[in-house]
């Protein structure tokens, strides 16, 4: 506990610190499109003075524009969701490495690399509709190309990065050729071809067009707060299973971010990325947007996320995790999950 508190003083030091005055704004290149996050920027600005300049966009909009921009581009720090894209991102070579000891002290070590970090997690979990399936037939990943599915399962598209970073674990831990086959086995299973998100997955099951899907974590929260009867009626249907807690564990989702190369206000992105590791920035991921904070020291008020309990999550280094991404898209292209 000693720890933490020194880093927490630590950031509101550096955020009470002297600011140059080139450095009193900060351009922000978003792919988060949570309404919830207003208050995180608006408190960034109360407590340092520095004005942020937001631009939201999808991700391959947003990649595609600062690449554009080149040298003279305004951007000084891009955050978005999933470990797949950050990786992108940093294959492009559009990250600067941040030296700080307050990211250092306060994010785990298997949630940051060099170049960019994560500031808050959700799990990828396996939902099932409580009428038709035992859930002692979906406690694994692998489960689901079990052929006693078949025409049982849902699923958004093979290539969105949700997938191809739980493809990318997979691979880590099965091998290409295990998750090739893992991945011609969902495609055998499936219900119906894959459309939708995640909440789409989560619904088709409550509704009995599937029987089982996966889904984040967050997707099933924000139902779980949801005052809409039909939202209530969704989850009294469906079960939650955390996958592979004999094994590796749950596999881990991302929301994260890191300073461009080309910032022209580097030391406000760095007092950025360090408030976003603060205890106060945590809980706001927490209380507003449903996923957990990655510091251990963060205090949170949001009974529906810790309704879901503890449970063990795959441990494995986000840097390593995001190496096998392309590899991913290969291997699900082969299988036909699309």
């Amino acid at each position: 506990m000693k720890r933490y508190l020194v880093a927490f003083g630590a950031v509101a030091a550096l955020l009470a610190g002297p600011i140059r005055a080139e450095d009193k704004e900060l351009n922000l290149y978003s792919a988060r499109h949570y309404q919830t996050d207003e208050a995180l920027y608006e408190n960034f600005t109360k407590q340092t003075g520095i004005r942020i300049k937001r631009i939201e966009g999808k991700e391959d909009e947003l990649l595609e524009r600062i690449k554009n921009e080149g040298a003279n581009s305004p951007a000084d720090v891009f955050i978005t969701v999933d470990a797949a894209r950050l990786a992108q991102a940093d294959a492009l070579g559009l990250f600067a490495p941040v030296k700080s000891k307050v990211l250092e002290e306060r994010i785990p070590a298997n949630l940051r690399t060099a170049d960019w970090f994560a500031f808050s997690t959700r799990a990828r979990v396996i939902i099932y509709g409580k009428a038709k399936v035992n859930p002692a037939d979906v406690q694994n990943y692998e489960d689901l190309a079990n052929p006693k599915l078949k025409g049982k399962l849902c699923s958004r598209s093979g290539s969105h990065p949700y997938n191809l970073s739980l493809g990318s674990a997979l691979i880590a831990h099965l091998g290409e050729q295990k998750t090739e086959e893992w991945a011609r086995g969902v495609v055998a299973n499936f219900a119906r071809p894959p459309k939708g998100g995640d909440t789409d997955q989560i619904k088709a099951v409550a509704a009995g067009e599937c029987e089982v899907a996966v889904s984040n974590t967050y997707y099933l929260v924000r139902l779980m707060r949801s005052d809409k009867p039909e939202d209530k009626k969704v989850m009294e249907q469906i079960g939650i299973v955390w996958p592979n807690q004999k094994t590796w564990g749950a596999h881990i989702n991302i929301s994260g971010g890191g300073m461009l190369k080309t910032a022209p206000h580097k030391e406000a992105a760095v007092k950025f990325l360090e408030y976003l590791a603060s205890d106060e920035a945590q809980a706001y991921f927490a209380n507003g947007n449903n996923e957990w904070p990655v510091v251990a020291s963060a205090v949170t008020k949001n009974p529906a996320l810790e309704s879901l309990g503890k449970f063990k999550p795959d441990p494995m280094n986000v840097g390593e995790l995001s190496k096998n991404t392309a590899l991913a898209q290969k291997v699900f292209d082969r299988a036909g999950y699309r």
